[in-house]
């Protein structure tokens, strides 16, 4: 007999259309979220929106300014650096803690999410960069999938807001560093296998302070 599986919500189909929408820039920073334009856009309530929206705002990827409605959290060059530290705390302790406790189970959670990520980097190393939200999505899977093994749900949940922040800022930049973040991610997956946390902790300091630069780099953020 099949699993029951609970269908997916009109709410949360709606959750996570327009949380997509923010993290892969179809509706911009700064951009004012009006209910009515919302309503017709996603196909549903406004008492849905304004539950799914709340919910963003939670999450730190909508703003609500009281009478004066939602907006689309703003970025700048201070909030990206506040982000990316928040994310190397999180992320060193639970790749910790996955290091020391994941099983063969878990190595091939890593080694599967490594093999999608890598086969799309080297597409991408040849000139195909038409493929943002799959590569982006895959770098996303690979390292949930160092940290899934921590033990502690409410950590991994944190640091998935948390990555979403940060993943923001690189499709905004539309960012891709080539051949050294290719070799980053092999680093980390060596680090995985040989359970050498300390050595990965230091490639993931340097792998997200270098995307920070990068995106910086472009001039396109405002200071604050």
């Amino acid at each position: 007999m099949a699993a029951d599986v609970s269908p997916e919500t009109a709410s949360d189909n709606t959750y996570r259309r327009i949380r997509s929408d923010i993290i892969f820039g179809r509706l911009d920073p700064g951009k004012k979220l009006r209910l009515e334009k919302l309503r017709a856009l996603y196909n549903t309530s406004v008492s849905t929106l304004r539950e799914v929206l709340y919910r963003l705002v939670s999450e730190g990827l909508v703003t609500a300014e009281g009478q004066r409605g939602f907006e689309v959290v703003g970025i700048s060059v201070a909030n990206l650096r506040e982000v990316a530290a928040m994310r190397n705390l999180l992320e060193g302790h639970a790749m910790r803690q996955s290091f020391a406790s994941g099983d063969i189970e878990w190595e091939g959670r890593v080694v599967a999410a490594y093999h999608k990520l890598s086969r799309l980097e080297a597409m991408m190393l040849k000139g195909e960069h038409d493929q943002t939200m799959r590569w982006k999505n895959y770098d996303r899977e690979f390292h949930g999938a160092l940290i899934s093994a921590c033990g502690s749900t409410a950590l991994l949940e944190t640091h998935a807001i948390i990555f979403d922040q940060f993943l923001r800022y690189q499709i905004l930049a539309v960012m891709f560093r080539g051949d050294v973040a290719a070799k980053e991610h092999k680093e980390l997956l060596d680090c995985a296998l040989e359970r050498d946390a300390d050595r990965a902790l230091k490639i993931l300091e340097r792998h997200i302070a270098a995307c920070v630069e990068y995106t910086v780099a472009r001039g396109t953020l405002p200071e604050r």
